[in-house]
Parts: C-alpha cells; structure tokens; sequence
C-alpha cells in the first residue's frame, strides 16, 4: 500500500463535521453533522481522508469503529443545492473527476486498521456504501439501509458495485439497487450485509468490543497485511495470486521481530510485545 497523500488542513474543532476520538487503543470516527442527519458533504470527504490518514499515522491506534451523531448514522449526500448537488464539471483535459464517496471507500479499504462501523440509524445513498469496505459491520435495530440511487436518477457510487455484490451476493445487491427501496436492519442481518443488530445503547459498547478483540495480542503489521491480502485476492483471478501474495507475505514477516515474539510469547506462555511499525510502511505482497 502506498503512502497516505497529504489531505487539506482540518477545520477548528467546533466546525469539524468528522471528530476523532480516542478510547485507548481504539479511534472512533464519528460523523458529526447530527441537524442534518450527518448528511455527506465535500467537508466531510475530506475530514473522512484526514482522520484516516490520522489514525494510519498513529501506532497507537490499533483500530477503527465508525458511527454517527444523533439518530441517524448517514442520510447520505446533503442535498441542499438541489440537483446541482451531483453536477461536477471536467477537468481541463476533459478527464472526469473521482467520485467522491469512492474517494472515501478507497480509502477505507486501504486503511492499515481494522474498521468496524457501527450504524446507528438510516444509513442512505453514500451513508451505506461507504461502509461496504469496512471489516464488520454492526447495526442498531433503528437502522435502515437504502440503495436508493436509481429514485433519484444516479446510479450506485463509492464503489458499491463491486464490493455489495462480495457481500450480499449478486441477487441481493440487484434487488436492492433495482429497486432503491429501504432495507430494514433485520433483513440487512439476514442477507449478511451486517453481522450483528442490537439495542442502540449496546451498539457502540459492542463496536469497540469487536475492535479491541482486533487489537489483543496480535501484530500490528500482521493485521495491516492479512486485512490488504483477504480484500485483494478477493477479486483475483485465481488461487495462484493468493499463492504468490502468501508465499511473499512468509517471507517478509518471517524475518521480523515480530515473528520471533511472537513465537517466544507463545512458548513462554506470556503475552506478547509486538514492535514492527505500521506507520513506518507495509511491504507490497502484491508486486
């Protein structure tokens, strides 16, 4: 995975509409827009970028749990400007711009730790596919999800496509996307798209549970690298990839200080002290 660019600089923290904070080893990311029902805007894009940036930066966070302010988790895009809302213009070369809940999917699924989202309530358009690259999902029973693009003349975004289909299957996501209708939480737990649907006073205790249970007693560097080769080989073509990625993936940790702790933690029946950085790169299984 390469390096995180440089994001633009955060606002003050009473204007942020992302806040990060912080339970011990675990970051939580909590869309912060709560009069608007955390409805995404090009400020939380990239305040999105800026936290996980932050949090890859940082080989004090050892995870991720994402949930939203108020009752709802993400009403997806703000639509305060009506159908200009969606209107981007091209590039001087005439290139098309990224779409920028893709830009934050992307970037979900290159983050270095695991990411846990906890839905709080409606999650819509952006508010739900933006999640679809995060390790688990978990949701309230207040919840509901919609796919709603084609009632509104779009098409589904944030790279949707390709990760809903690995999710829920291929005749689920076209039910779904087909038709734009909401989801309620119990149907979302039946297809798979979350694993867990609890009382909304539970949700974040069991959120961070899940995350810290990430965190215990496992390397860093091990987690980055098994959670890029499971999301990777995913879409390859063939067992051989895996094999390569694999082989490469022993190697390289073989070598490292970790694997020796590791091994002598578990020999001397002690916890281990795991010291490889993940903030300092991860090697490429990939090349």
């Amino acid at each position: 995975m390469t390096a995180a660019p440089t994001r633009p600089a955060r606002a003050d923290e009473a204007q942020r509409v992302v806040r990060v904070e912080r339970d011990g080893a675990i970051a939580v990311v909590r869309l912060h827009r709560p009069d608007r029902l955390n409805a995404f805007n090009q400020q939380m894009r990239d305040e999105l970028l800026a936290a996980f940036d932050e949090c890859d930066g940082d080989d004090a966070i050892r995870a991720v749990v994402m949930t939203g302010s108020g009752r709802a988790y993400c009403a997806g895009a703000d639509l305060a400007d009506g159908p200009d809302t969606f209107v981007v213009e091209a590039g001087d070369a005439g290139e098309i711009p990224p779409d920028v809940g893709g830009e934050v999917s992307m970037r979900i699924y290159r983050s270095r730790k695991p990411v846990v989202v906890a839905v709080n309530g409606p999650a819509v358009g952006v508010g739900v596919t933006s999640t679809l690259p995060a390790d688990v999902r978990i949701a309230s029973d207040t919840a509901r999800f919609g796919f709603v693009f084609t009632r509104r003349g779009l098409i589904p975004e944030a790279c949707s496509s390709w990760f809903l289909p690995r999710i829920v299957g291929i005749a689920t996501a076209l039910e779904w996307t087909l038709s734009g209708r909401m989801v309620s939480a119990s149907e979302a737990l039946e297809r798979g798209l979350v694993s867990e649907v609890l009382a909304p006073d539970e949700l974040l205790p069991r959120a961070m549970e899940i995350a810290r249970s990430f965190a215990r007693g496992t390397a860093p560097v091990s987690v980055a690298l098994t959670r890029e080769l499971l999301w990777r080989v995913l879409g390859a073509e063939g067992p051989e990839v895996a094999h390569r990625a694999e082989s490469k993936g022993i190697f390289v940790r073989s070598r490292s200080a970790d694997l020796r702790e590791g091994v002598d933690a578990f020999l001397t029946k002690r916890d281990p002290e795991f010291i490889d950085s993940v903030a300092d790169g991860l090697p490429s299984l990939f090349d």
